[in-house]
Formats: structure tokens, C-alpha cells, sequence
């Protein structure tokens, strides 16, 4: 039987839990171009890209085909993501 994931987990209320009502992932604002920053505005863009970053832009790169420098910045990491995935501007 599949839980609906609304319902409490455990018997426990949201309340003990601590949840606020805030949420993560898509909403619908996640559409408005607005409410992205450019990753060269990026406060941290210029640190080397994280481990995930880096995990995930290798297997993009591999399926495209494509060899990448491994000591990208992150704000260049996303960039490459965005065009991998076809979402890059």
C-alpha cells in the first residue's frame, strides 16, 4: 500500500515536527525567468564547483559526448548544466 505523502508520517503532526508550511521544488513561480539569478551575478560563482556539480556535469558531459575541464567555478559548472540540458539562454 502507497502512503499518500501529505499524510502524517509515524503518527507525528506537522506541529512536532517543526514544519512551517514552507515548501521546496516546483512551484508555480519556478517558471518565471525573474526569479533566477545569472550565475555570473553569483556571490559564490567564483568558488570551484561543488562535488554534486561536479558528479552530475560529468555524466552530462559523457552522454553528450563531451570533455570538460575539471576545475570549472561554479557559476561556469551551471552554465554548462543549463546548456547540457538544453535550458541554457
Amino acid at each position: 500500500m502507497t502512503q499518500n505523502p501529505d499524510e502524517n508520517i509515524g503518527n507525528e503532526s506537522n506541529e512536532s515536527r517543526g514544519d512551517t508550511g514552507e515548501t521546496i521544488g516546483a512551484t508555480g513561480d519556478a517558471q518565471n525567468p525573474n526569479l533566477e539569478k545569472d550565475p555570473e551575478d553569483w556571490v559564490s560563482g567564483d568558488d570551484p564547483m561543488t562535488e554534486s556539480q561536479k558528479s552530475y556535469l560529468d555524466t552530462l558531459a559523457k552522454r553528450a559526448g563531451e570533455e570538460l575541464p575539471a576545475n570549472l567555478t561554479k557559476a561556469e559548472a551551471s552554465e554548462h548544466i543549463d546548456r547540457l540540458n538544453g535550458s541554457g539562454a
